[in-house]
């Protein structure tokens, strides 16, 4: 089974947003925390999920994160 690259997956894990954002782990989570309703997360079960696309539309409409 070959793995989907970050830049093609539609919802990205914590880890992974982190990584591909630049974006310290423990800031991702901090994000999630301090906006729980906003459109980019979505639960699986217990697991924090973030859109990616609509993350990057976050960080964009942001000057600060």
């Amino acid at each position: 089974m070959t793995e989907i690259p970050f830049w093609e997956k539609y919802t990205l894990t914590i880890r992974e947003a982190a990584e591909y954002f630049h974006i310290g782990e423990n800031r991702m989570r901090r994000i999630v925390d301090e906006n729980p309703f906003a459109d980019f997360i979505i639960m699986n079960g217990n697991r924090v999920m973030i859109k990616r696309k609509v993350f990057e539309k976050f960080i964009d409409e942001n000057s600060t994160i």
